[in-house]
């Protein structure tokens, strides 16, 4: 009885010696006990209170640490950003525990359909095409695109404006897709990268003439920064919704349908509570989350 009571309210959780005031037991009575407790604990476990329950012991998230204020390496060579607080933050709330596996953006979507990580947070556009391959969380956040160039360059994002240039983007993003598609069959020579560092390397070193990516990316980890202030956007967003999709999520694999909605769960218990809030006030003066 003392098993059963224990386990119900939480106040012991693993099997083992019962102890009653008063009588000598003999290890025959502990013994006996002990499989007791052993086979309530196993019978009992799927009404446990739920917070005792994890929903998986362990989930492997693939990012690219390129792409700051999203996911980056700080000077102790630890992850941070903002996908990285709000990937700790959800895997407290689904009581898991969450390991980084880190790989380039193109190769994170191949990697997850593998089974060699779990989920992807990395900034990941949902678009069309990717929810081919692969399931999302709903939207995280949202971010347009657009150039940056030096602060003296008259570069525009149209075709008369690019034409003959280099523009640098990042492998396997949307950046990338929509500069193979629309630029250059137009005479603009769209030159990738594996990683968002090189990308502005280049760009400072004059080997590129602009850079395309998402502008919260480009606002936050590069044009803020001291190595960013000779540079600004050049012209208006790109606005292309099949291709830049509807703002940012969690990529998982089509048939982890139970995860999905465990993320969604917590990510919306976030947005209600103010936590969300919290996090994205550590990176950013505007709502990230868009409309």
């Amino acid at each position: 009885m003392l098993c059963l009571v224990g386990l119900i309210n939480g106040t012991i959780t693993a099997p083992g010696p019962v102890k009653i005031p008063y009588k000598r037991q003999s290890v025959e009575d502990n013994y006996e006990k002990n499989w007791c407790c052993l086979f309530l604990w196993f019978w009992l476990s799927p009404v446990l209170p739920q917070h005792l329950q994890p929903f998986r012991k362990k989930i492997r998230i693939g990012t690219d640490p390129t792409y700051a204020p999203f996911e980056s390496k700080n000077a102790q060579g630890e992850l941070v950003g903002f996908d990285i607080d709000l990937a700790k933050e959800l895997c407290k709330r689904i009581n898991t525990q969450c390991t980084f596996v880190e790989n380039p953006l193109d190769a994170l979507i191949p990697s997850l359909k593998a089974k060699k990580i779990d989920a992807i947070m990395s900034s990941l556009s949902i678009t069309e095409k990717r929810q081919q391959e692969i399931a999302f969380t709903d939207k995280l956040y949202a971010a347009d695109s657009r150039l940056v160039v030096a602060k003296d360059s008259a570069i525009q994002p149209t075709i008369e404006s690019l034409k003959g240039k280099r523009v640098g983007v990042l492998q396997g993003t949307t950046q990338e897709t929509f500069g193979n598609e629309h630029w250059a069959p137009k005479g603009i020579e769209i030159v990738s990268y594996q990683g968002q560092d090189n990308i502005y390397s280049d760009l400072t070193a004059g080997r590129i003439d602009a850079a395309f990516q998402d502008e919260v990316a480009a606002s936050e980890g590069f044009l803020k920064q001291p190595v960013g202030k000779d540079y600004k956007f050049g012209g208006p967003s790109v606005k292309d919704e099949k291709l830049f999709g509807v703002g940012t999520g969690m990529g998982l694999r089509k048939d982890d349908n139970e995860l999905r909605e465990a993320l969604n769960k917590a990510f919306a218990e976030m947005r209600a509570d103010g936590t969300y809030e919290k996090l994205a006030k550590k990176y950013f003066d505007f709502d990230v989350y868009g409309g």
